[in-house]
């Protein structure tokens, strides 16, 4: 089976979400949860940018191109947005006012240390930006990424070997292969991608694993990737 693509991932983590929390989305592949959050949830989406109450993806015919989140994608409101300025949207978040941020990441480490910079990347400078004041704030962060880097190395270690962006923040982690915890035992694995078995996950993985006693198969619906 092919590991899950980013709609299916972004999928699996809106089936995750509370009824009525307020919820943060990072750049990349998070952003995309807005439009899996169950549509019966009063689920409360904030954009960094200054949108409280992001709604699904715009339709073509729909889109503003004044009206976009975080990640420069044309969205829709829900009934009741509102939008603000940035200190404003900053200060909602660094007053603890945001439940769950999704943000993406280079590499968690099993205490939950978060690594979603990279400051070798030439031209570019230091790029932490917001992620820090998420990291930090949050009532929980949950991360996104795939389980492996292009090489086959792992993102998941016993510590982080780039910068930090926050320490002791991270509380989930959603990957192309497997949804795990982190526990201050290290990494707890709920869900595995049918075909992968615990041997290989392990492989995979740069810290230990340990296995829920309820851990079940990592199911999602066929999403497909809009076409180039």
């Amino acid at each position: 089976m092919k590991p899950l693509n980013r709609l299916q991932m972004a999928w699996r983590v809106g089936q995750d979400i509370e009824d009525g929390t307020v919820v943060n989305l990072g750049l990349g592949m998070p952003v995309g949860v807005s439009d899996y959050v169950p549509h019966d949830y009063d689920v409360v989406v904030q954009s960094e940018n200054g949108i409280i109450g992001v709604g699904p993806l715009a339709s073509a015919n729909a889109a503003d191109s004044d009206l976009v989140d975080a990640g420069s994608r044309k969205v829709t409101l829900r009934a009741g947005a509102t939008i603000i300025d940035s200190a404003a949207s900053f200060a909602m978040i660094r007053g603890g006012h945001i439940d769950v941020t999704i943000l993406g990441a280079f590499e968690v480490a099993s205490n939950g240390d978060l690594a979603n910079w990279d400051n070798r990347i030439p031209d570019k400078g230091p790029l932490v930006g917001g992620a820090m004041d998420l990291a930090a704030s949050a009532r929980a962060v949950w991360v996104m990424m795939e389980h492996n880097t292009r090489k086959g190395g792992p993102r998941l270690l016993e510590a982080c070997t780039l910068p930090l962006t926050a320490v002791r923040c991270v509380k989930r982690v959603y990957t192309d292969i497997a949804v795990l915890s982190v526990t201050p035992q290290g990494f707890l694995v709920h869900e595995i991608l049918p075909g992968i078995s615990r041997e290989e996950l392990q492989r995979r993985t740069g810290a230990p694993l340990t296995f829920a006693p309820d851990c079940k198969d990592l199911v999602t619906p066929d999403i497909a990737l809009p076409e180039a």
